[in-house]
Parts: C-alpha cells; sequence; structure tokens
C-alpha cells in the first residue's frame, strides 16, 4: 500500500450491536481519532441500509457483510452494497474465482455509474476465530496459513484489491501477492486489553510493523469507559512504537 497514512488513520472501529443509536454514539465520539468504522452483519440486519448510513455518520465504511453465494447474486448484493458509499466491502474467498470476478464487476462498474469512489473489495480467507483444530473438523487440513494464502492467491487473481487475514499471515501474503495488495486484519488487540474468543491475535504495533494496511479493533475501545481515550491510547501506542506510515 503506496497512501501514507498516520497511525490512527490504519484503525478501523468494529461497531458490533444492534443498537443503532449506541453505535451512532460511539462513532461520533471517535471522529478524527480513527480512520473509520466497521460494521457489519448484526446492525445491518436489525437496522438495514438505513441504519448502517445513521451509525456511520459519514465516517469512512468498512462494510463487513462477508458476501457467499453464487457469482449473479454475490454481484447483486454488491452493486446494492456501493450505493452506501463504503471504502471497503467484502466477501468470502471461498466463494471462488467467478464469484469473485463478479463481486469485483459490481463493484466498479456501480461506482461509474453513481460517479463516485470505487470501493476496495477484499476477500475473507480464514476467520481469526477459527485455529487448525477447528479447520480440521470441517474437512481442511494442514495450519491455517496454507489455506489463508492459497484464498489470498486466487482473491488477486480474481481481481480483488485484498483480503481480511490475521496478523500472523501477514508477512507470508506481503510476499506472496507483494506490497500493494491490501490487508485488513482482525484480531487485534492491545497488550492491555482481554483476548475475548479470538484466537490468531497481535498487538496494534506487531501487525503494522509487520505490514497491515488497516486494523480492525471492536470492543477494546467500543467497551471501554472512554472509548475516545482508548481510541487515542492505541493509536498513540503504533505512534511511540515508530511504525512506518
Amino acid at each position: 500500500m503506496t497512501t501514507k497514512l498516520a497511525p490512527h488513520e490504519r484503525i478501523f472501529v468494529g461497531l458490533d450491536t444492534a443498537d443503532v443509536d449506541k453505535a451512532a454514539r460511539i462513532a461520533r465520539q471517535l471522529v478524527g481519532a480513527v480512520g473509520g468504522v466497521k460494521i457489519g452483519k448484526e446492525l445491518f440486519t436489525a437496522q438495514g441500509p438505513d441504519g448502517v448510513r445513521l451509525a456511520a455518520g459519514g465516517a469512512p465504511l468498512f462494510l463487513d457483510l462477508k458476501f457467499h453465494d453464487i457469482p449473479n447474486t454475490v454481484a447483486g448484493a454488491v452493486r446494492a452494497a456501493v450505493h452506501l458509499r463504503p471504502r471497503i466491502l467484502n466477501v468470502h474467498a471461498s466463494g471462488g474465482r467467478a464469484m469473485m470476478v463478479a463481486a469485483a464487476e459490481a463493484a466498479r462498474e456501480t461506482a461509474e455509474d453513481l460517479g463516485i469512489e470505487r470501493p476496495k473489495v477484499i476477500g475473507v480467507t480464514v476467520l481469526t476465530s477459527l485455529d487448525a483444530a477447528d479447520l480440521a473438523e470441517v474437512g481442511q487440513l494442514g495450519p491455517p496459513e496454507a489455506q489463508v494464502e492459497r484464498l489470498a492467491r486466487l482473491a488477486q487473481d480474481s481481481g480483488l484489491d485484498g483480503v481480511v487475514c490475521s496478523a500472523r499471515e501477514i508477512v507470508l501474503l506481503r510476499k506472496a501477492c507483494g506490497p500493494d495488495f491490501l490487508l485488513v486484519v482482525p484480531g487485534i488487540r492491545p497488550s492491555w486489553s482481554a483476548a475475548g474468543d479470538q484466537k490468531r491475535i497481535m498487538t496494534p504495533e506487531d501487525a503494522i510493523a509487520a505490514g497491515a494496511d488497516h486494523i480492525v479493533i471492536g470492543r477494546p475501545i467500543t467497551a471501554a469507559d472512554d472509548p475516545l481515550a482508548a481510541a487515542r491510547r492505541i493509536a498513540a501506542d503504533l505512534d511511540a512504537a515508530g511504525v512506518e506510515a
């Protein structure tokens, strides 16, 4: 990624709630302190597109709906999603080449029709809540890293801008897919916060230093007594660590 970003601009905050007023309140508190907000299935299902617009409040939006269906259906979903003007949206890379090609084309065509900037379309590789034992239970043998690399290469070949991956795969994917492939990394926990249900986690400083473009942080910020102070603390930690812009 060639764009220079300040440390706080690397952070997308996960607004994982069905309460649109709560989400909007947190988003307003964080204006100027983070790079954007991530809104996913919980709020979208409860509140719909209008709820997403209200919750984001104009902040850069990562629309985290992880589309996964036949190519025609995913293309239609992406066309609808582009009307929300997300900065980033995602699909499951395991949906296959044809599905990802359709998603990328739908995003480009719809953005052109609307006269807006095309959102980045990224693929979900392996969920950060899964480890090798979890993958084995669903028939995927071998370490998570092997499946992540396989899906990332396929996503790149299919015209996607990048992937969602665990911080532990950043170096691997930089080598496999190059410096301009967008890496958005959830499962991020500051050293002073609890891990929660994430298994393949890393601190913000280590993730950015390893080469993540954006990190996604939820509860360490949104569940804090003072979300703004928590966000500023993370940005300060990044700055103090001297991560490259």
